[in-house]
């Protein structure tokens, strides 16, 4: 019986797996940062003469996800447990609500349905055992 397992690449003391998941988790984090407060920005300038009253859900939303992401990718990559468990609830949680638009049922309103099917097919590669 052959008992040999491929090599395992490391990369500063982390599996290249957690490596790549937290680089890519930093890059999602940052994206929606960004785009969450730049839409903030647009929903509260002045169009055409009329004010938009109140920031848009889904803003503050993408926001939140973004920050969400971003700080737990520290402990994803100091390996601490509730790092994991932390990003697994967040995206499943994205899942449940993207999920919900796409199906047209009640959902965080604004959540853009082209938006849905990438958030949705990320999540499900992260989570996946």
């Amino acid at each position: 019986m052959n008992t040999k397992r491929p090599p395992i690449i490391i990369f500063k003391g982390r599996h290249l797996g957690i490596a790549v998941l937290v680089a890519a988790q930093v890059i999602i984090g940052f994206i929606h940062v960004v785009f969450g407060f730049w839409l903030l920005s647009a929903s509260t300038a002045p169009m055409a003469g009329i004010a938009s009253f109140g920031p848009d859900i889904y803003s503050v939303y993408t926001v939140i996800f973004g920050f969400l992401t971003l700080g737990l990718a520290v402990p994803l990559w100091m390996q601490k447990r509730w790092g994991w468990v932390g990003t697994v609830a967040v995206l499943a949680f994205v899942i449940v609500a993207d999920s919900f638009t796409l199906l047209n049922l009640p959902s965080i309103p604004g959540i853009p349905k082209f938006a849905g099917f990438g958030e949705i097919s990320y999540s499900i590669i992260v989570i996946r055992p």
